[in-house]
């Protein structure tokens, strides 16, 4: 199965009122509190808000792990994705300056046993088999780093415009905290019930998006979560997240899970649902 990251693309500045709901989501308070009646709630929303997923030392250790790779400790690990302005001078720059010019790291499960923990947690797991009905199966692992005053944002989109799979699969995103994720440096804006929507044409805009005229944000909740907080979110519901104008650093480990029973598309056949400009719609 194919899966699109993306370059960087040029920062341009979003609109605020993109990102302007006082709304919060709601939250079970721990992962034993996901019965049936919550995992059909899932279908249902889109969503689950859990305030504590993990023990504190599993996301210092994690923690730990994504800098120890960011500071390029490992010289075997590739999966840095760094801002196009420091890409020339990358390998020359230590500390914070080197962590704050790394947007994303990825394909970093089998580099790191901290991090792989995380994303096969059993009881994690667990949950996403009841949510799939099936075996899940990790295709996707990404760590995300918004810096102090500089991360950016991410439009709006829905995750399975991104991967090669065909409508109706039940693809689950679990986003965890590492640092605390607050409204002034990013978290989560999520539509509630937009996965009931079906695919969206997505546009090159500031990133592979939603048209920002087409977002219900009168609609959205924000998702703030403490360190070892997570969110499980089925692959259409709508999200995004602001940027970063806080003076404090926003972690987070981003796994994508698919049924082991999925079948995979083409590229071409994906964007022939979710490409805007191939269904000829404008935005």
């Amino acid at each position: 199965m194919s899966e699109t990251v993306p370059a960087l693309m040029p920062v341009v500045a979003s609109d605020p009122s993109l990102y302007g709901t006082n709304r919060r989501a709601d939250y079970l308070d721990t992962l034993a509190d996901i019965d049936d009646h919550q995992i059909a709630r899932f279908h249902e929303r889109g969503y689950l808000a859990i305030r504590q997923a993990f023990a504190p030392q599993q996301i210092e250790a994690a923690g730990r792990a994504m800098w120890h790779l960011i500071d390029g400790k490992n010289s075997d690990f590739k999966g840095l994705q760094v801002e196009a302005d420091k890409r020339g001078c990358f390998s020359s720059l230590k500390g914070d300056t080197r962590r704050d010019a790394v947007r994303k790291i990825w394909k970093f499960v089998d580099n790191d046993d901290r991090l792989y923990a995380l994303a096969h947690a059993p009881n994690i797991l667990s949950v996403l088999a009841r949510m799939m009905n099936d075996t899940p199966v990790l295709f996707q692992d990404m760590g995300l780093i918004k810096p102090p005053r500089i991360g950016r944002e991410k439009p709006w989109h829905q995750d399975c415009a991104y991967f090669n799979y065909p409508v109706g699969t039940t693809v689950v995103g679990v986003w965890i905290a590492i640092d605390a994720a607050t409204e002034e440096n990013g978290c989560l804006h999520i539509i509630p019930g937009s996965n009931q929507n079906g695919p969206i044409p997505h546009f090159k805009r500031r990133d592979w998006q939603i048209c920002d005229a087409e977002v219900a944000v009168p609609n959205s909740v924000t998702v703030p979560l403490d360190p070892g907080g997570c969110l499980f979110w089925h692959g259409l519901t709508h999200h995004g997240s602001p940027t970063n104008r806080s003076p404090h650093r926003r972690r987070a480990l981003q796994y994508h899970y698919c049924p082991e029973s999925a079948v995979a598309l083409t590229t071409e056949e994906r964007l022939s649902i979710y490409g805007g400009d191939q269904l000829g719609v404008t935005c």
